[in-house]
């Protein structure tokens, strides 16, 4: 799978002038409202449940889905039927990235693809792109297929100028990608984030330090885990990177953990990418 955007890709030497001149125009071309291919409805684990189901409820017409029409027959997409979702993350080797995907359909693992790059730029907070991303393009044309949908380890919207790491890569392959960050890396949570039940969700709003009008939600902290008692799982910051609005994005998340903190795909990306990483070494 290779870029359809090349002139996105990004580029490691330029300036960080230039680096933010492009996130710039990232944010500006990228669509942070649902424009999918796909019925959303039709993501999960299982052949045999619904997306947004439960206490997962946005106004949408997901209690339509799985419904049995006027035949008698259920209205439920077959397992063949659902969309490839790909989880991206990536190990370190010393001066390489061990970028790693994950393909699924349902529950089940299709492809697997990976790249060892050479890394060239430093961590710095806001510009990951400029140093993750060239690895992760890298494993992206070594898949034969085209994913559907792509989570990456990283923040989407959620970012000072609205163009993360899944906002890069998903603008420059053209294809729907969120944002599953660990950490907030900028905005503010409209509601205290302790304690919360599990598939609890808070809005992550713009404030002075994003480029978008203060109030704007940008992305959403999702509970994904939780345990009873004392012990307490911090939640994980999804947002959109491309082709997807906040909300979508987040069911979308929630639709796709197995009783882990990260969504399956990501997880088993970052399995993936370990495994990688021991073979190499």
């Amino acid at each position: 799978m290779e870029p359809k955007h090349p002139e996105f890709v990004p580029d490691p030497t330029d300036s960080r002038e230039r680096m933010e001149e492009l996130q710039r125009e990232i944010a500006e071309q990228a669509i942070f409202v649902d424009d999918l291919e796909f019925d959303p409805r039709s993501v999960s684990l299982r052949a045999d449940e619904s997306l947004f189901g439960g206490d997962i409820d946005r106004g949408s017409e997901a209690g339509e889905v799985g419904k049995a029409d006027e035949s008698g027959r259920s209205s439920e997409p077959d397992a063949e039927d659902r969309p490839l979702v790909a989880g991206v993350d990536q190990a370190f080797l010393d001066d390489r990235a061990v970028s790693a995907i994950v393909c699924m359909r349902g529950d089940e693992v299709v492809e697997r693809a990976h790249a060892v790059t050479p890394l060239s730029f430093p961590y710095v907070p806001g510009l990951l792109s400029f140093r993750e991303g060239g690895p992760i393009l890298a494993a992206f044309a070594e898949l034969e297929r085209a994913p559907d949908l792509v989570l990456f380890d990283g923040s989407g919207r959620i970012h000072f100028r609205e163009a993360g790491l899944a906002t890069h890569m998903g603008l420059a392959l053209d294809v729907p990608a969120i944002g599953v960050a660990k950490s907030l890396l900028c905005g503010i949570a409209a509601e205290d984030l302790d304690d919360r039940e599990e598939c609890a969700n808070i809005a992550i709003e713009a404030n002075d330090e994003v480029s978008a009008p203060s109030g704007t939600v940008i992305g959403y902290a999702v509970q994904t885990k939780q345990f009873a008692g004392s012990r307490y799982v911090n939640p994980v910051y999804t947002s959109p990177g491309h082709r997807l609005s906040a909300e979508t994005a987040t069911d979308l998340v929630l639709a796709l953990c197995a009783g882990y903190k990260l969504p399956e795909p990501t997880r088993r990306a970052d399995a993936y990418a370990d495994e990688v990483k021991g073979q190499v070494e």
